[in-house]
């Protein structure tokens, strides 16, 4: 592998530095572009459910809950639970759209649930919360016979979409130019086998550089 003179190397890089410059302003103009008419805003509300009460703790009942929780996970998410909140909240949605805006987890060491709900609309994504969290105790109720769950917080309306960050975008669009603005360079550097100037002949070669002769036409020749 050849190898790599720094100072030509600063030299080829402060030559074609207008490519770093180039790069910056289409990527930072694409990024703002998607950022202001491509990306869809969306908000995040959660809820959180307790299985089960403090003065009905046992070890076998903590035992029992632990052995559900993946299934109540499961249940919340399922087509008859999802069907029956577009059903009560008149949303034109099918379970398998709902799915999507969905997540639920099971808080480790606890019996804490979290549903979190993303939606393009704020007050729809903290509808949908509550409204499954209404109907997945209704549904244990029916299903174990099982009224111990409660509900710790219900959802809130988000006032700001949890999936742009206007500047921590643009930083990343800037960091990005950069490095494909260099790496551009280093590429033409890397495999430019051309001599570029005198100081390339005498650090190249070792050879000194008794005079040069101008391009033709060259006003400052």
């Amino acid at each position: 592998m050849e190898e790599i003179n720094l100072k030509e190397l600063w030299r080829y890089f402060v030559s074609k530095i207008y490519i770093v410059f180039i790069a910056m302003a289409v990527i930072l103009l694409l990024g703002n572009i998607y950022l202001v008419f491509l990306q869809k805003p969306l908000y995040k509300s959660d809820t959180t459910l307790l299985l089960v009460s403090d003065e009905d703790i046992t070890n076998s009942t903590v035992t029992l809950i632990n052995a559900l929780t993946p299934t109540y996970t499961e249940l919340i998410k399922s087509r008859n639970v999802l069907s029956t909140v577009a059903k009560n909240l008149n949303i034109e949605e099918s379970a398998g759209s709902l799915a999507s805006q969905v997540s639920v987890t099971s808080l480790t060491g606890t019996q804490i649930i979290k549903i979190e709900v993303a939606n393009q609309d704020s007050k729809k994504a903290k509808d949908i919360a509550n409204e499954l969290a209404k109907v997945f105790m209704k549904e244990i109720k029916e299903r174990y016979d099982f009224e111990n769950i409660t509900i710790i917080d219900e959802a809130k309306e988000a006032t700001s979409p949890y999936n742009v960050n206007v500047v921590r975008q643009n930083i990343i669009y800037l960091l990005v130019s950069l490095v494909l603005g260099f790496g551009v360079i280093f590429v033409l550097f890397y495999f430019d086998t051309s001599i570029k100037d005198a100081n390339t002949v005498e650090d190249k070669f070792g050879l000194t550089v008794l005079g040069t002769v101008p391009r033709v036409g060259d006003r400052n020749g």
